[in-house]
C-alpha cells in the first residue's frame, strides 16, 4: 500500500518566512494529489553556491541551476507522463508513491520570478512540480518535451488556483524570450 503524501520542507537559506513555506506547503501538497501521489518528498531550499556545488558534485556542471531531483525509488511508475490535458484530478488518479528528494534553488527562483512579475516562492512551487513531473516520466531535454511539460506545469498551477507560470514568460516573435 502506497503511504499518505507526506512533505518536509527545509530553508537552508533562512530566506523564507513561515508564512511563505507553509503557502508552498500547501500548494506543493495539493498539486501532488491532483496528480494522484503518495509516498515522500523532501524539499530543501538553497542558494546559488550550495546549488552549483550540488551541480557540480552530481552533474559535473559548475554553473547554478533551479532544481535538482533525486529519485530515491525502487521502481520506475507504471504510468504514462500526464500532459496537460490529462492532468489528474483526485476521482481518476492513478496512485504512485513517490520517494523523492528535490533541490530547489531560491536564487535562480528569486530573478526568474521577478522577469515574469510573479513572487519567488511560485517560482519556487513550480520546481517542486518540475522535480515530481521528473518521476513520473516527464523529460525536458528536447523541446517539444519541454513545452509539454511545462504546459502541465501551467496546468497544475491552474487547477490548484495559483495561476500559470510559462504563460507569464515574454514573448518575442510569437515564441518564448530567453530567460536566463
Amino acid at each position: 500500500m502506497i503511504s499518505p503524501l507526506e512533505i518536509e520542507l527545509f530553508d537552508d537559506t533562512q530566506r523564507l518566512t513561515e508564512k511563505q513555506l507553509a503557502w508552498l506547503g500547501k500548494f506543493a501538497h495539493s498539486a501532488i494529489i491532483h496528480l494522484g501521489c503518495g509516498g515522500s518528498i523532501r524539499v530543501r531550499v538553497i542558494n546559488d553556491d550550495a546549488m552549483s556545488k550540488a551541480h557540480m558534485d552530481f552533474l559535473e556542471d559548475p554553473t547554478t541551476t533551479d532544481v535538482l531531483t533525486f529519485d530515491m525509488s525502487d521502481e520506475l511508475p507504471d504510468l504514462n507522463p500526464p500532459s496537460s490535458d490529462t492532468v489528474r484530478t483526485p476521482k481518476d488518479r492513478i496512485v504512485y508513491g513517490l520517494d523523492t528528494d528535490i533541490l530547489v534553488c531560491f536564487d535562480v527562483a528569486t530573478r526568474q520570478a521577478a522577469s515574469r512579475g510573479y513572487s519567488g516562492e511560485k517560482e519556487l512551487l513550480l520546481y517542486v512540480f518540475h522535480g515530481v513531473l521528473h518521476c513520473l516520466g516527464h523529460d525536458d531535454h528536447e523541446e517539444p518535451a519541454a513545452a509539454a511539460m511545462h504546459a502541465t506545469e501551467d496546468a497544475l498551477l491552474q487547477a490548484i488556483g495559483v495561476g500559470v507560470a510559462f504563460a507569464t514568460q515574454p514573448r518575442v516573435d510569437g515564441k518564448v524570450a530567453a530567460q536566463d
